[in-house]
Parts: C-alpha cells; sequence; structure tokens
C-alpha cells in the first residue's frame, strides 16, 4: 500500500502527526520534495520533536528514511536533526538514505534570499530566509550544486568556487557580506564525511519496494496552497505540492498511489504574508492562536488565524485527487461559542470559485460563511467518535458531506495517541 500525506491549506496542518501515525505500519517514509522552511512536529509522550528534512516517520521501528532527490537539503540542518535523533536513541545507520540527486543549500543562498527579501522593502514576500528560492532558481537555471557533487569533491570544488564568485558579487552590490570561499570548503568537507554513509541511489531503492508490495509513506512538506503553480504566485513556496510532485521528486509514479491524505486543520493559519480571505482578527484569533500555540515551528514567528475555508480547501483536494481526510486541531475550537466556515466567495457582488482567483482578487474577496454554534466540552485526547459533543459532530459532517470525500482520522490533541479512527 501508498499512501501519500499532503497538506490542503497554507501549512502547519499537523502532516507530522499524521505521517509518523501511518508509518508505524510502513516500510519506507520518504521526503520528496521542500526544504528545511518546512517544519513538522512529532509529539511522543509529551515531547516534542521538531522535524525540517528528516521524514516524520523516522521514530517507526520498521520503517526506513529517505530523503528523495525533489528535496534540497540544507546540510548543517540536516546534520543537527540526525544528532539530536542519534542522541535519543534511534540508530540511522541502514535506516536513513539521501539521494544524490538532492539539491544543496548553500551559504550563498541564504544570503541572497535575505538581501532580496530586505530589498523588497514593504513589498516583503514573508519568506522563510532560509535559502529556499535562491536553491530552486539555481536548480532550474543549471547552476545548482548536488549531493553528487558532495560525493565528487573535486567536482564540488570546481562548481562552488565558480557560483560562490558570481553570487559574492551580487551580495556586493546589495552591501550583504560575501561568502568566505575557502572557510565554505572547509566546512563542507566535514559535512560531506558525515553525510557520505548515507547516500544511495534511492530510485533503484524505492523501485524495489514497490515490485515487492511494501507499504510506503509519502510525506508532502508544504500545504497546496503554497505550491510554486497553485498558489497566489508570489506568495509560494519554490516546490510543487500536488499528488504528480511524487514521481517527479521520487521516481515512483503518482498511479501507484493507493490513498491520498488531505490534512484539513479544523481552522486556517498561515505564516508570513499574501491574501487570507477569512482572516481573524479579533479575540477569537487571539483565543485561537494562544491555545493552539500557533507560532511557526521554522520561523518562531505568530501565525496568522483564519476560519476553516472550505471553497479552498474543495480547489486543493480536487487538485491532489484526495480520497481520505484527516481532520486536525479539532480540540483547540473547544470553548468558542460560535463558528464559521467559508462556502464560497464573492467578487464586486458576483460569485468567484478558488481557480478563478490570483493574489489581486484573494486580496479583494468577500466569504460566504456558514455559522456553527460550538461546544464547551473538553474533547482533547478523546479516542471515539461517541465521546465528541453533538455540535463538534455537525462541524465534522458538514465538512465531509461539503467536500465529498470521507474523514478516516480525527486528531484530538498533539501526542501519537490522541486521535479517532472514524
Amino acid at each position: 500500500m501508498i499512501q501519500l500525506v499532503v497538506g490542503s491549506q497554507w501549512g502547519d496542518e499537523g502532516k507530522g502527526k499524521m505521517v509518523d501515525l501511518l508509518s508505524q505500519k510502513a516500510d519506507y517514509a520518504v521526503r520528496f520534495h521542500g526544504g528545511n522552511n518546512a517544519g513538522h512536529t512529532v509529539v511522543l509522550n509529551g515531547k516534542k520533536h521538531p522535524f525540517h528534512l528528516v521524514p516524520s516517520g523516522i521514530f517507526s521501528k520498521k520503517a526506513k528514511a529517505v530523503i528523495a532527490n525533489g528535496v534540497i537539503i540544507d546540510p548543517q540542518v540536516l546534520i543537527a536533526e540526525m544528532d539530536n535523533l542519534e542522541k535519543e536513541g534511534v540508530r540511522l545507520k541502514n535506516k536513513l538514505f539521501i539521494s544524490p540527486r538532492a539539491h544543496l543549500i548553500m551559504p550563498y543562498h541564504k544570503a541572497l534570499d535575505e538581501a532580496y527579501e530586505n530589498a523588497r522593502g514593504k513589498n516583503k514576500l514573508g519568506t522563510t530566509r532560509r535559502g529556499i528560492g535562491p536553491t530552486y532558481a539555481d536548480k532550474v537555471s543549471y547552476n545548482g550544486i548536488r549531493v553528487y557533487e558532495l560525493v565528487n569533491w573535486p567536482s564540488f570544488v570546481e562548481k562552488f568556487k565558480f557560483q560562490a564568485a558570481i553570487k559574492n558579487k551580487i551580495l556586493k552590490l546589495f552591501r550583504v557580506e560575501p561568502i568566505d570561499i575557502n572557510r565554505e570548503l572547509k566546512i563542507f568537507h566535514g559535512y560531506r564525511q558525515r553525510l557520505l554513509p548515507y547516500v544511495v541511489d534511492t530510485f533503484q531503492l524505492l523501485q524495489k519496494a514497490v515490485d515487492n508490495k511494501k507499504n510506503i509513506v509519502f510525506e508532502g512538506a508544504h500545504g497546496v496552497m503554497l505550491d510554486v503553480d497553485w498558489s497566489p504566485y508570489p506568495y509560494s513556496t519554490g516546490s510543487n505540492i500536488t499528488t504528480g510532485a511524487v514521481n517527479t521528486g521520487s521516481g515512483v509514479s503518482n498511479f501507484a498511489i493507493d490513498y491520498v491524505w488531505a490534512v484539513v486543520k479544523a481552522y486556517l493559519s498561515r505564516v508570513g504574508g499574501g491574501p487570507l480571505p477569512t482572516e481573524i482578527i479579533d479575540k477569537n484569533a487571539d483565543y485561537i492562536r494562544e491555545k493552539g500555540h500557533e507560532y511557526g515551528t521554522t520561523t518562531g514567528r505568530p501565525r496568522r488565524i483564519g476560519w476553516l475555508d472550505l471553497e479552498m480547501v474543495k480547489f486543493t483536494t480536487r487538485l491532489i485527487s484526495a480520497n481520505r481526510l484527516a481532520i486536525t486541531r479539532l480540540d483547540i475550537l473547544t470553548g468558542l461559542p460560535k463558528l464559521k466556515i467559508c462556502i464560497g466567495y464573492y467578487l464586486n457582488g458576483k460569485k468567484i470559485s478558488q481557480s478563478e482567483c490570483g493574489y489581486n482578487e484573494m486580496a479583494k474577496l468577500t466569504p460566504r460563511y456558514q455559522t456553527f454554534s460550538g461546544w464547551q466540552e473538553d474533547i482533547s485526547g478523546a479516542t471515539k467518535l461517541n465521546q465528541l459533543p453533538k455540535n463538534c459532530k455537525k462541524y465534522l459532517r458538514f465538512i465531509e458531506s461539503f467536500l465529498k470525500i470521507p474523514i478516516k482520522i480525527i486528531s484530538t490533541g498533539a501526542d501519537r495517541h490522541d486521535y479517532i479512527k472514524a
């Protein structure tokens, strides 16, 4: 069985928990796109484990963790995660595998990211400044450096010197400190020694897994509304997040996927700039943000909060061909007297669909809401459907009927075991 876990909104939907949960019975847990601008959190026995590059299924005793070719890797971040895992007692030998085709985030990418963002002034995009965009730009303009070059050290040295010299000229124009080429080469030689034992042909590894009918869980790193093609671009990430990206990012055909899980947070949150049609700017937003600890795993920035937008989720679930829903963070809504769900948009008094909207239209939309009575009962840690209050069940039934996709998992808390199998 092959399963894909994708965020249906703006990220931070709780994908890490879902991947960890599904990976308990998996043979492979695979990251297939994105970089360390993603932050996935796994909570085990009350302890938080944040991940940025290592697949969230790493704590499965059975599953092998694969960082496939579509991922862009910051070696410093990856090695820090590896060190933390080994301190936790996770043996990475024959468990973690890295594709040689994965591109590397270089120090000049991070410097350029910050320089570009500063130059935009009041028009900042709200990037995480992790070098994601510049790395993908180099990838598609044939200027990227991969793990492959790190393995073949003379090639790495040649390409790094060439690229760093060019980037330093650009950085000087922005009055940003240039990269110390010789110092960085020494640092990367150390990275090379640490990462080399984990580099394998992940294409063959995963093809054999498919041929042998192994259980595979693919982990989407961001929400679909940040997809570089399907977002309100340029308020996006640098990679594709949709189902087809499994093929380009890992070599496994998307036609081999049995279940596409759309992870739907029971409300909305977003980090960074760009339009958010159902954004709440009142005491309800403050309540949700504080109760849900809505601060970025990667950036620490407070997240913007909005009501659940089903017009948007209908668009994203169709885009990824979702056939299962996982509802997360439902417990955070406990205590609110009224809840709203967006069921459509108006623009200048006329109905408009999500797919018709760019960032200009999204900034001017008027959401069409349906209002629901809230519930006061504490549902945190509930494990059975009959433990949910009547109004909570109504909220869930409406989501399911609107999207016409069955809800199979309802998360009722942060820990792995806090969920209802519907």
